[in-house]
């Protein structure tokens, strides 16, 4: 997952309102949004490579993603895959700042990652690069991508942007709940591919034809690209779950709405 955008608290229907795309390389086996096998009250993405997700929600109104961090170098492999702290934590009982807390050990150990995780009660985000660091999130309109946390790049901006616009307009307070339709705005706009300018790219040091590649919301690529859009919407007695799937050059392989309701 390399873009989230994430409005928390922030609309009198939707506690929380996600939207998402996850950028991967198209050979990496995934299985498609669905129940996971093993704790059917968690819905997401699977990575068939190594476990773990990068987005699920619980029945049990738990939610976690996570990004890596770009720092443009090619580190040996982590001993541990950052996907299992999002199935780690969507399937423990801690509330979220327990949870992040007992991380800290381990942290090290993880691929670099950027961690969103909400218990039902409150959002958390915590962070293994440069070192571990964690915090609640506050209440508002923010962005978490391949860099820090809220870090103004041209993509998380334009992410923060649709998702208030969407939720200012009527449609998000009178969309039912499974109705796919009503997200076509905020799909549109995790489908942008316009490159942002160059003065507003970041460096993260993997060149600027790379930073320009991966500067817009969708990647399109043969070999690399974005692989899924999601929407999760969390209400007080339900989560809808949207997933859009992609292949080479941005193809579109298929969707689906999951409603999860309380347990």
């Amino acid at each position: 997952m390399c873009l989230i955008a994430v409005a928390w608290q922030a609309h009198p229907r939707y506690r929380l309102a996600l939207i998402a795309n996850r950028d991967e390389f198209h050979q990496r086996p995934t299985a498609a949004a669905g129940p996971d096998p093993e704790r059917h009250e968690l819905y997401g993405g699977r990575d068939l490579l190594q476990g773990g997700s990068w987005l699920l929600a619980s029945s049990r109104r738990r939610l976690a993603a996570v990004t890596n961090v770009r720092t443009g170098t090619s580190p040996a492999p982590a001993p541990l895959s950052r996907g299992r702290l999002v199935r780690d934590f969507a399937s423990a009982d801690a509330p979220v700042a327990d949870w992040l807390a007992g991380l800290a050990a381990d942290a090290p150990d993880y691929g670099h990652f950027n961690l969103m995780a909400w218990d039902g009660e409150t959002l958390g985000f915590a962070s293994n690069h440069p070192r571990f660091a964690r915090a609640e999130i506050a209440p508002g309109l923010h962005a978490m991508s391949n860099g820090a946390f809220d870090a103004p790049w041209p993509k998380s901006g334009h992410a923060t942007r649709a998702l208030q616009e969407w939720l200012d307009t009527p449609l998000a307070s009178s969309r039912r709940t499974e109705d796919a339709d009503s997200l076509a705005p905020l799909l549109d706009a995790l489908a942008e591919t316009t490159p942002a300018p160059d003065a507003q790219l970041p460096d993260t040091g993997v060149g600027l034809e790379l930073e320009r590649m991966l500067s817009p919301a969708f990647v399109s690529g043969e070999r690399y690209g974005t692989r899924c859009s999601s929407v999760v919407l969390v209400e007080d007695d339900a989560i809808a779950f949207f997933e859009r799937r992609f292949g080479p050059d941005g193809v579109r392989l298929g969707e689906s709405i999951q409603v999860l309701s309380n347990e």
